[in-house]
């Protein structure tokens, strides 16, 4: 007995299903295929190219027969993937940089290597990325296949709040004040000081090495970049590489004080020498300097997120990206048990 292509089809689509289904399918199948190949015959097509030209119009039969048994081909559905993207993009914003911080605040203060920092930072939040990508998708894969819809329903109270421009004018005007004030008090940390030498000459509190090697000058002109990016995104268009840019400009301040803090260049040791502080005061400056740069690091990342996600120029809603973590994670409980009664 010669196969046909037509056989072919229906067995590889009929391998898929349960043997419940596979009778009513096979008589449906072949009857919707026998019209289709007839209404091409009678249009003139060859028998063999009518066959085919149907075949390849109906597609895969894997595919099919999904549809058949009304069996996903996807792991996460449309009715979860917003909840799904937001929630891993709030986790990866906001964990990965707490861990990478953490990471290098520990290792900085066992005392390794810049070097021996960096590598294992990098791999802990790389290894740490992994994980979190993997187990929220296998997560949501598995509410997906139980049928549940999203968390929980959208309503208009998750629009974000929308910024004034005189509240958005304000808060650029505080961050000049700060920064002009922040930039007056490094640049005059030489000259003024209330510890001096033998001959009367001022000791700076910050190290000398920042001016000898150029840093604060460099650290200066990131600062005033990242605030002249702070204004003028009220005159330019969003863009992925506009917005990238304005991240390493953001990141640029942060990373340098992190990496004067792991290395012991902020205070000026004749300085806490003169004004008789504790040995672990530049120990704890260090530290204290690493989590507020790590803080503002994170905060980056955030905004970096939000914005991708928005397509537009959004500040960081650590309300929004918090609600959206806790409120997934503690409904999921709720409505696995509700779909377990039903």
């Amino acid at each position: 007995m010669t196969t046909t292509l037509t056989d072919q089809y229906v067995d590889a689509a009929l391998r898929r299903l349960p043997t419940r289904q596979r009778h009513d399918v096979e008589k449906e199948l072949r009857a919707s295929i026998a019209d289709a190949v007839d209404d091409r015959l009678h249009a003139g097509t060859d028998p063999a190219e009518a066959e085919r030209a149907v075949l390849a119009d109906l597609g895969d039969p894997a595919r099919l027969a999904a549809a058949y048994a009304d069996r996903p081909l996807h792991l996460i559905g449309p009715a979860l993937y917003p909840d799904y993207t937001r929630l891993l993009a709030a986790l990866v914003a906001t964990v990965l940089p707490a861990v990478a911080a953490a990471t290098a605040v520990v290792q900085a203060l066992d005392g390794a290597t810049v070097s021996t920092v960096l590598g294992r930072t990098v791999a802990t939040t790389i290894t740490v990325g992994v994980h979190l990508a993997f187990w929220t998708t296998l997560a949501f894969a598995a509410i997906d296949r139980t049928g549940a819809g999203p968390l929980r329903l959208w309503t208009p109270a998750d629009l974000p709040d929308a910024q004034t421009p005189r509240s958005r004018i304000g808060g650029l005007l505080a961050g000049a004040a700060l920064l002009s004030l922040f930039t007056t008090f490094v640049l005059l940390s030489p000259t003024v000081s209330t510890e001096h030498g033998p001959g009367g000459e001022p000791i700076g509190a910050l190290s000398p090495w920042l001016w000898d090697s150029g840093v604060v000058y460099v650290f200066a002109g990131f600062a005033v970049a990242a605030l002249g990016f702070a204004f003028a995104e009220r005159h330019l268009r969003w863009s992925v590489p506009l917005a990238l840019v304005r991240t390493v400009v953001d990141a640029a301040c942060p990373a340098i004080l992190i990496y004067l803090a792991l290395t012991s260049r902020v205070l000026n040791p004749a300085f806490v020498s003169a004004a008789g502080w504790p040995a672990e005061a530049t120990r704890w400056t260090a530290v204290g300097l690493a989590v507020v740069g790590a803080a503002a690091l994170v905060r980056t990342a955030v905004q970096l997120a939000a914005g991708l996600s928005r397509r537009a120029w959004v500040s960081p809603n650590w309300n929004a990206l918090i609600h959206t973590a806790v409120d997934g994670v503690s409904r999921f409980p709720s409505r696995r048990s509700h779909l377990d009664a039903r």
